[in-house]
This record gives structure tokens, sequence and C-alpha cells, in this order.
């Protein structure tokens, strides 16, 4: 048999692997085409006012761009916020069903879920598939300061590629506490009902949203909104601050390259920091924006996706609804985001367990040191009714257990030296009641608005307390020209009077970050002779919450502190000095007297 020839073989090869001319132009067409569609059905919805977006703002579903404007800073603004605020009401949405609404689809179902919205803060139920008639069964809860208030639902039709559509929407007044039960509700569109159960309940005066169970939509260790204009942060913005619109103080840890489980794998990335996880893809022109506070977060367990696929999936607590993206529901009213697609799915999920117990040690922490501060700046507030002799015979410590008014471990050696006299006179002439060095020395140092309390007893703390308010001028670069200024006093006179311990803490107000530190300072003066005492100085910066500047902060304050010592000591010496050519003046012009009499 006949072997064909090489150009035979080679020439019926060509004919099959190699595209025909024909071909070659149907595939450029196509690919033109698609490119063209593309492009043009961003700017078509983008010039058409975001209609078929979640609420009308493109909020993060179809074209608009990264961290688009004020709408998006409007819509972030629940995150920042302070866990420890109290709020009067809560009110508990238990979204229960739909039913007969609007066909999305061309097979004649919808995909819907629903965002429900309660004043600024929005969150998304859990998506469910080829449905006209929805069975939800899913809790959401808003905290709000006053009644009456609206509660807005929203129904979606979820899209894999185009913005999701609206199937009808309903606002529904709060009036006054009480349940409603589960009511029909018609939606604006020209079919379709949802059923709302809606519970307002009154909250206990002194109860937080994280102690009963609610830490509220979105991490929050923020900034008080009313303090935000002289608080500069010199600091580049990171994805952050561009993708998500977060608080220029929240920065990065750990960031992974993974995909969010929707209808299918939508690959993009996923950033965590001490307060969040946060998820951005941008994939066929459709971004989705995921931010999931760590207090909202009930577990994080791995899982798998199509059985080879590693994934990680985060529970979020009953109540808490999704953000930014619908996630998946569960029989228990738990609703979860999965991730799949890590290079390494083990180091993730232990990254992530582990930013999760650090944000909830940070939040003990936090607790604690708002108590502190509470018990601190209460006792300081008191007033004695004791004469300033009683007060200071009684001024010795006790036997019994006392709070520490300041924190050790912060403190670092800053002075030691000789002090020109006794502990008991440093008290007596520089601290008393009596005593104007305070009112001298501030006024020296151009503070103004000088209100010193009196020393008295508090119950907490052994020795005699007080509270200084002032208004200082603030001499660094990233803070405004003055700041207002509070500085809580303690001071122990041993038995013998030979020894005094004198602890500041100071808290500024309008600085950046003022509201996550305190300056800690001990003086420690023990008397070596009749004229004379050792004298050391502690200070240091105690953070009663984590910052993205903690380093700078920490160094500046002992750098500030240094010359703040420096000063008062010098300050103290001339006073004292004064006190004593004064008292030797007046001892002079009395001998004199008496010689002439």
């Amino acid at each position: 048999m006949q072997l064909p020839s090489p150009e035979t073989i080679i020439g019926s090869a060509t004919e099959y692997l190699l595209p025909s001319w024909w071909e070659v132009e149907v595939t450029v067409s196509a690919a033109v085409f698609l490119i063209a569609a593309y492009w043009y059905f961003p700017v078509f919805v983008a010039r058409d006012g975001g209609g078929g977006g979640e609420d009308g703002d493109g909020d993060g579903f179809g074209g608009d761009g990264i961290g688009s404007g004020d709408d998006d800073r409007d819509k972030i603004t629940q995150l920042r916020g302070d866990p420890q605020n109290n709020s009067a009401y809560l009110i508990k949405v238990s979204l229960l069903a739909a039913k007969n609404i609007v066909a999305a689809n061309l097979n004649g179902t919808s995909d819907p879920y629903a965002i429900i919205t309660c004043g600024m803060e929005k969150r998304f139920s859990s998506m469910v598939p080829g449905s006209r008639n929805p069975m939800w069964g899913e809790a959401f809860d808003f905290p709000v300061d006053e009644l009456p208030v609206q509660i807005t639902v929203t129904i979606y039709d979820w899209d894999i590629i185009w913005k999701s559509a609206i199937l009808g929407s309903v606002a529904v007044p709060v009036q006054k506490e009480g349940q409603t039960g589960a009511i029909w509700y018609t939606l604006d569109s020209p079919s379709g009902q949802v059923c709302l159960d809606i519970a307002t309940v009154k909250r206990p005066v002194n109860s937080s949203r994280v102690s009963n169970g609610y830490a509220g939509a979105n991490a929050r260790r923020r900034i008080s909104l009313d303090k935000q204009e002289p608080t500069v942060v010199h600091q580049k913005p990171g994805p952050l601050q561009t993708i998500f619109s977060l608080p220029l103080d929240e920065i990065v840890i750990n960031s992974y390259s993974c995909a969010l489980e929707r209808s299918f794998l939508y690959h993009g990335r996923m950033y965590v920091s001490a307060w969040h996880i946060c998820f951005h893809s941008n994939v066929f022109s459709k971004q989705m924006k995921v931010v999931i506070p760590f207090e909202d977060i009930d577990e994080i367990k791995r899982s798998q996706h199509a059985l080879i696929n590693p994934a990680i999936t985060i529970i979020l607590r009953v109540g808490a609804g999704g953000h930014g993206v619908p996630p998946l529901g569960s029989p228990d009213g738990r609703v979860r985001y999965k991730f799949a697609s890590f290079w390494n799915r083990n180091h993730a999920i232990k990254m992530l367990q582990r930013a999760a117990k650090d944000f909830h040690a940070m939040l003990e922490a936090e607790k604690k040191d708002l108590a502190l501060s509470e018990l601190r700046a209460h006792s300081s507030s008191v007033r004695s009714s004791l004469k300033q002799d009683e007060v200071l015979d009684k001024n010795v410590p006790s036997n019994g257990k006392s709070q520490p008014f300041i924190k050790d471990e912060a403190l670092s050696i800053i002075h030691n030296g000789v002090f020109p006299c006794t502990a008991e006179q440093f008290f007596n002439l520089l601290l008393s009641d009596d005593s104007k060095f305070t009112n001298v020395y501030r006024s020296d140092r151009k503070d103004t608005n000088l209100l010193v309390g009196q020393w008295h007893e508090a119950e907490e703390y052994e020795g005699l307390v007080r509270e200084l308010t002032f208004r200082s001028i603030c001499r660094s670069p990233m803070c405004p020209p003055t700041t207002a200024m509070t500085e809580w006093q303690h001071v122990v006179l041993s038995p013998d009077k030979g020894v005094v311990v004198f602890e500041t803490v100071q808290q500024a107000h309008d600085v950046p970050f003022g509201s996550s530190f305190e300056v800690h300072c001990r003086w420690h003066l023990e008397s070596d002779s009749e004229s004379s005492c050792k004298l050391d100085v502690k200070a240091g910066a105690h953070f009663k919450k984590w910052c993205v500047m903690q380093s700078k902060i920490k160094a500046g304050a002992i750098d500030e502190y240094k010359r703040e010592v420096k000063l008062m000591i010098e300050a103290a010496s001339s006073y004292i000095e004064s006190r004593a050519r004064t008292h030797q003046s007046n001892i002079s012009s009395s001998s004199v007297a008496t010689l002439e009499a």
C-alpha cells in the first residue's frame, strides 16, 4: 500500500487545523460586537440614571465607578460608628415571604432578593432562585434613636451580568412600640405582595448594641461625626477607602485573591482589616462590594465548592442581614457568604479566625478602658465636703483593694533628678487647693478656659483625685491650632509624708484619633533631706483602641511630655523660689517692725 506523500499530509492537516477565512470573519465580528455591547450598556445605564439598580443609586452592581461620589459616602455612613452608642429603640423586621411578584426572566420566573432600609442602614436578604413566590423567613435588626421611622422594602431580580431590576417596593411607617404581626403589603408594581412582621421594642436606658447582642450593621469604632472637621490625617488612601469608602484610619492587614459564590464564581479580591472583611469584584462590568463587620460574624468555617474547590463560609448572626450583595440563605435564619478559589485556603481561614478573635479581644479591652475612664471621670467630678487639712490627713494608702489610676505597662522613664523641696512641700506648694501654681503655669503656656476642680476622696482610688479642663495650643502639624483637654489627677501621700505619688491622665479631644489614646504620667517624689527630694517621672501613651498611627502617636506623646516635664520642673522650681523669697521678705519685714516697736 502506497503511503500519502508529506505534502498531502501537511495539506490535510492545514485544512482541518487552520480556520477558514469565513470563520475568521465571523469570530472577529462576534468579538467586536461583544466588546461594543459591554462598553455601550454601562454607559447607557449610567446616562439613564441607574435604572434597574438596587435602589437607583448605582451602589455596586452595575457599571458605576469605584467609590463613586457622595451617594456611596452617604450609604457607607453607617460603617463609621461606635459600638458603645445607645439607641432608644430596636426594630426587628421579619421578611417572611412574597407572592405574585413580577416575572423578570424569559422563562416566566424571577430570582428575587430584598433590600430592607431604615434611615441610613441597609440590609440584604438572600436570593431565592427561579421563583415568583419566594419564602425567606429572615430577620433584620435596626437600632433607632426616635420614632416614627420608615422601613422600606425593595425587591430586586438578580442578574448574572446586568444590574438588578426592581420588581417593586413598599414603605411601612413605624409609629410606636409593639408588634404588627404578619401583614401582606402591596408592592408599587403591576403585581406582587410582601409579608412582613415588624416588632418595635424600647431598649433599657443603659444598654448598648453590643451588650444586647447587636453591634450594628457594620464595624465601628468610629469618629464622632460632629468632631470630624478638625481631624486631618495625612495618609494616602488605600483600597478600603477608594473602593469601600471606609475611614482613613482603617488599613489592610491581609488580602487574598478569591471568588464569591453566587450564580457562578465572581472572581475578585478579599481585604481584611481590624474591623471588616471586604470583597470587591468587577466581572463583565458588574461590580460587587461586600463589607462584613466582624461584630456581625457568628462563625467562620471550612467548606467546599463543587466538591473539589476548597472554600470558606462566613456565617452571620441572626438579624444581621447581608451587606452589599445578597447572601446565601439557610434554614436556621443565619445568612452566609461563601468564598472559594483561594491559593491557600487553610492559611486564609486561620488568618480570618485570628482577625475575628483579635477584634473581640480589642472590643473587650475597649469596654474595660471605657469603664475605667467613666469611673475616673465620675470620681473626679464628685465634690468633697471635707476641708483640705482633714482630707490631707486622711490621704494615706489603705489595705483594701483599689482601682489602678493609670496603666503601668504604658509608662517609660523620661526624667530622673533632684527637686528643691520635700515631698510634702511639693504637694502643699504646687498641688494643694490653695496653690496658684496650676493657674500660673497654664497661663504661661497660653492655655485658656482653665477650670480646676477641688481635691477630694474617691472610693475607687487611694488618696485624692480632681479634674482639670482647659484649651491648649497644639504644635503638631497634624492637629488643629488648639484642642480641648481634660486632665484627671491623682495624688497619694505616704503616712510619714515622705513620699508623694502624683499621677495624671490627659485626654485630647480634637486631635486625630484623640479618642483612641490617653497620655499617662507618674511623678514619684521621695524626700532625701529637709530641702530636697528625689524625683522620678514616667510617661507614655495608653491606647484604648487600635489606630493606624499608633507608633507615631506613642513616640510623639513621649517626646512632647518630655518637653512638658522639663518646662513644668523649671516653672515649679521658679515658683517655689519666689514663694521662698516672699516668705523670707515677710519674715524680714516682721523682724524690722518688731525691732522698731
